[in-house]
């Protein structure tokens, strides 16, 4: 073994002997030490964990380090907590389905959005929502051709249009 491989003024020398301490979750029976004292996990509360060993006797410590588990160093932490699922929400703050909804077929709705910029920000923050309900949002190169587009799209009663424009009014940014 060469003596002088290794760099002392590397940062972290002092302790790279050590062993590292994984941060654990206990469980019911699990059998840790901590300061010579091995016992098994019988309950917890107040940030004290209670060891009981073979004898019978139980003892408190804090949770945290200082526990050895199989020999190794770990922190023992309080199980996390199964709590009560928040509901999701859409881009748009809409409550969003706890599960996946299966792929819909589009119905004969279509919303034409001027502007690629905007139809892209349209199925950003409103896109699950059309989608929910079978709306599809379009991208509309110009609004020279709507009348065409329109007439041959052909709007009725079970087949709704609707026309995003910007800039519509010549000469200003309205």
């Amino acid at each position: 073994m060469d003596r002088y491989s290794r760099d002392v003024l590397a940062p972290g020398w002092q302790k790279a002997h050590l062993k590292k301490t994984k941060d654990t979750a206990i469980e019911l029976d699990m059998v840790v030490e901590f300061d010579d004292f091995v016992g098994a996990v019988v309950g917890w509360e107040h940030g004290v964990v209670l060891l009981e060993d073979r004898k019978g006797k139980t003892r408190g410590f804090p949770f945290g380090a200082g526990f050895l588990l199989e020999g190794e160093p770990v922190a023992l932490r309080p199980p996390l907590r199964k709590g009560t699922a928040k509901p999701a929400y859409t881009a748009s703050g809409s409550r969003a389905d706890a599960a996946p909804q299966k792929a819909r077929v589009a119905l004969p709705s279509r919303i034409f959005v001027e502007g690629r910029h905007d139809a892209e920000l349209i199925e950003k923050i409103w896109g699950a929502d059309l989608r929910h309900v079978g709306v599809v949002v379009e991208y509309l190169g110009g609004i020279d051709d709507l009348p065409a587009i329109v007439e041959e799209f052909g709007p009725e009663p079970g087949r709704r249009l609707g026309v995003l424009v910007d800039h519509l009014v010549p000469g200003s940014k309205e």
